[in-house]
């Protein structure tokens, strides 16, 4: 469906659960008359289902025989709609990643805001048993109630949400005449700011691969080659003679320029490494060492932007799996040791 495989998250059921948990351990206590000695006490039965189906079960009584009190008080609720909220949308493209195994991780995209709306009824004989049952629930909602629930457990994507009263109602049925009731309904709604999740996919883009483990990440910071102070350059190593050492200072005499040598291969490679440079180095520039007296011809010149720093951040620790409890160890590399 939608280019999508089947997939079942059970999302708009665990709604559904959550908010029918909410009302699933109501208490009724009845006393006597002076309300001072409790004779009985029961918990009030959830059901889930409309209120239509509910009366009609309740109020039927073909041979005329039943009595109202064998089937209330009761509860009953049931999903009456769903809306889409743009108002709680997150950007479509960010995901959520989860262990796969222990070289991979399973990928799926934010959730989808839904409205669900929820009607709530209460059926009792007396006007008692409905207002008590009414203040086991009013006080909690304020206009909201948040709960939590683990929607997608391979994900680790617990969410709360609130459930909001939206109103209350009542309604009396008589029967026979108007001194005989025979059933007090209340009306209760309710909006609860829920989701529901794309699917849960293990493998990479394109149904390819599994999405790697990433260990490492290389951050590197440029700078134009203009506001360097620091050069790295090629020398005719088989022309020239000596070793530069390293700290020492170079010159190029014909053109006035100085400055620190921070690294000499002394290989047919030819790399030097110069560092506070009062001017940059240009190829056929002749340069020497103050204290070793090793001169060299400069061949050629890194002219594209250098990097001025380096970053490494990995797992600490580095054998951390995933799940694990694990922090993060930067390493920085500052020019002019980027150069090397």
């Amino acid at each position: 469906m939608l280019g999508n495989k089947h997939f079942y998250n059970r999302t708009i059921r665990k709604v559904v659960v959550a908010f029918g948990t909410l009302f699933n351990d109501i208490q009724l206590v009845r006393y006597n008359k002076a309300g001072t000695v409790e004779y009985e006490k029961f918990k009030v039965p959830l059901s889930y289902g409309s209120k239509e189906k509910y009366i009609t079960r309740i109020t039927s009584d073909p041979n005329l025989t039943k009595s109202v009190n064998t089937v209330v008080p009761r509860i009953s609720f049931e999903l009456t709609g769903m809306t889409y909220d743009a108002s709680r949308k997150m950007p479509s493209l960010v995901r959520n990643f989860a262990a796969n195994t222990a070289t991979s991780v399973n990928a799926q995209y934010v959730p989808i805001p839904y409205d669900f709306e929820f009607s709530l009824s209460i059926y009792v004989r007396n006007t008692e048993d409905g207002t008590q049952i009414l203040e086991q629930i009013l006080p909690f909602f304020t206009p909201d109630f948040t709960v939590t629930v683990n929607f997608i457990p391979s994900m680790n994507q617990k969410y709360d949400f609130p459930i909001i009263l939206n109103s209350v109602s009542t309604n009396t049925d008589y029967e026979g005449d108007m001194m005989s009731t025979r059933l007090i309904l209340w009306d209760l709604t309710f909006t609860a700011k829920g989701y529901i999740w794309p699917p849960v996919k293990p493998d990479g883009p394109g149904d390819a691969a599994d999405y790697p483990i990433i260990r490492r990440a290389n951050t590197n910071i440029f700078l134009e080659t203009q506001r360097r102070d620091g050069q790295k350059v090629t020398v005719d190593y088989a022309n020239g003679n000596g070793i530069f050492l390293s700290g020492e200072t170079i010159r190029s005499i014909e053109k006035g320029i100085t400055g620190s040598v921070l690294y000499f291969s002394n290989t047919n490679t030819g790399v030097l490494v110069v560092d506070g440079l009062n001017r940059l180095l240009e190829a056929d520039d002749i340069v020497t060492g103050d204290f070793s007296n090793a001169t060299y011809t400069v061949v050629s010149t890194e002219t594209e932007s250098y990097k001025a720093t380096a970053i490494v951040t990995e797992p600490d620790p580095l054998t951390a799996e995933v799940d694990d409890e694990f922090g993060f160890s930067e390493t920085f590399t500052r020019y002019p040791d980027t150069l090397l």
